[in-house]
């Protein structure tokens, strides 16, 4: 189908206008069939994106399902995926409906939650598909309105601090990489990704205000979008906004912002840092590998002192994300095939952790640790669900998290030991924090007065864990349902990335 890509990218859109032109009114009736507009809308984005799936061939290292034609202001509307983007695509597409069955019990404004939510998920599938620098921008940037008004109008009693701070945090660096791509277009002389790919900026060392710029406008160009992405994932020290986010998000919100939102950083470094700033991000590589490996263990040591379960998490979101940045900038084929293998995990996890705290904080309307304790009497179902999801989170072998921080502690090792040594006691930390938060809300005897009459979770409760746990099993013990796919494109960005460097090399050591 020739505009496959662009029917999975607007079917939410188009839900969401039918949402606000056609339903009227606030009673049960229209807040039912606004959620399930919503949810079959969603349902249908995920089973089209089967398509593209199936029809994806993962030997081609090119743009497929390409899309292209002129766009208003002499613009141009291109999209495609390739062996990365399909993922998070299907990624993005598989969460929503979960998401979506998640806020059921949701009374407060429905129409405008769920019309935020499908229009938030056709600007994250956007980011994905984009083969045009406005393009993707527009879809970067667009992002931010929703996510700020689910956290502003749906959020807890803080939620007007912490809408601001995430929209200003994600939008001042935005703006240097807006700056950053009009100098690729004056540079280039064209908007598109693809030409981009091939095009060579230059790399020669000159002077600026007195300072001697190492690696020339790749480098400039480089910190630019290192800017936006590093907040986006977020890395450490940009990381503040990121736990007071998801503290006041709803939990919808939160998964959300957790699964896929923060991804943007990480499939931006894939599709922009390497491929079009090869010889910067060789240079700067060090520095994004110490500033991994301190993440890592700062925020882990971090999550250890919270006493809220979703700033716990939050916080772990960091130190994983500190995986995914290290191995992308190994620049090899272990540590970039565990960056995108950990960020689609942590999808997974991540968001079913925070649907966890959603259970119980639906019932006792508090994210305290210390409000609960010895849950496995009152809750044996939720209590086996939340200790598949906290050991995935560690990880346990047989889970989708342990193949990705395996595969990244082997990419970075491969480039540095001492970074790698110093990363690796994350995993020791993670099972510190992961296993005494479990540990002090599910075990122990039920003392509490207040968590007597707690039930256990509900049909829809299960259902919308079944497939979360299911990904996290298959993906533990099959990862080559990733790797496959993954790896010619992944192959084919480091060589393409090794031979510009290697190529200016020469250069490099003439001026020096």
């Amino acid at each position: 189908m020739d505009n496959l890509v662009s029917i999975v990218t607007f079917i939410p859109l188009v839900a969401a206008v039918i949402l606000a032109l056609f339903l009227r009114g606030d009673d049960a009736a229209a807040r039912r069939n606004a959620k399930w507009t919503a949810l079959t809308a969603t349902t249908f984005t995920f089973l089209a994106s089967l398509f593209l799936l199936a029809g994806f061939d993962p030997q081609d290292t090119g743009f497929q399902f390409v899309e292209e034609r002129a766009w208003i202001l002499g613009l141009t509307y291109k999209v495609g995926v390739d062996g990365i983007s399909i993922l998070f695509v299907l990624l993005t597409t598989f969460l929503m409906p979960l998401t979506i069955a998640a806020c059921w019990d949701v009374e407060h404004r429905v129409k405008e939650y769920m019309i935020a939510f499908l229009v938030l998920e056709t600007l994250m599938i956007g980011v994905f598909v984009a083969l045009d620098l406005v393009l993707f921008y527009l879809f970067f940037e667009a992002g931010l309105i929703p996510m700020f008004l689910i956290i502003g109008i749906w959020g807890g009693k803080e939620r007007i601090y912490a809408a601001f701070k995430f929209f200003l945090y994600t939008f001042l660096g935005s703006v240097l990489m807006l700056v950053a791509m009009i100098a690729m277009y004056v540079d280039a002389g064209t908007t598109d990704i693809v030409a981009l790919l091939g095009h060579r900026f230059g790399s020669e060392t000159f002077s600026l205000l007195g300072i001697q710029i190492v690696g020339g406008m790749q480098t400039l160009l480089w910190l630019a979008f290192f800017a936006s992405f590093a907040v986006k994932m977020p890395m450490w020290p940009v990381h503040t906004w990121l736990p007071d986010a998801h503290v006041q998000a709803p939990t919808a919100g939160s998964v959300v912002l957790a699964a896929i939102l923060l991804k943007m950083g990480g499939y931006g470094f894939l599709r922009f840092s390497l491929p079009m700033f090869p010889v910067a991000s060789d240079l700067l590589a060090p520095l994004v590998l110490w500033l991994s490996a301190i993440a890592i263990v700062y925020t882990s040591l971090v999550a250890l002192a919270q006493s809220d379960m979703k700033k716990l998490i939050a916080y772990s979101s960091v130190a994983h994300m500190g995986y995914v940045t290290a191995g992308i900038f190994a620049v090899n084929q272990q540590g970039i095939d565990g960056a995108i293998f950990q960020m689609l995990s942590h999808g997974f996890i991540s968001g079913a952790l925070f649907l966890c705290v959603g259970v119980i904080y639906d019932r006792m309307h508090t994210r305290e640790i210390d409000a609960y304790g010895g849950l496995v009497n009152r809750m044996p179902a939720y209590a086996l669900i939340f200790m598949l999801f906290t050991m995935a989170n560690v990880g346990l072998p047989g889970t989708s998290g342990f193949i990705g921080e395996f595969l990244t502690l082997m990419g970075i090792f491969q480039v540095n030991t001492w970074v790698a040594a110093v990363a690796t006691t994350g995993v020791i930390l993670s099972a510190a924090y992961a296993l005494w938060l479990y540990r002090r809300v599910v075990f122990g005897d039920l003392i509490k007065e207040s968590l007597r009459s707690i039930t256990d979770m509900t049909r829809r409760e299960k259902a919308i864990f079944a497939p979360l746990v299911a990904m996290t099993l298959l993906l533990g013990v099959y990862p080559s349902l990733v790797t496959d796919r993954i790896g010619p494109t992944v192959a084919a960005l480091i060589e393409q990335n090794q031979a510009a460097v290697a190529e200016a090399a020469p250069l490099r050591l003439a001026q020096n």
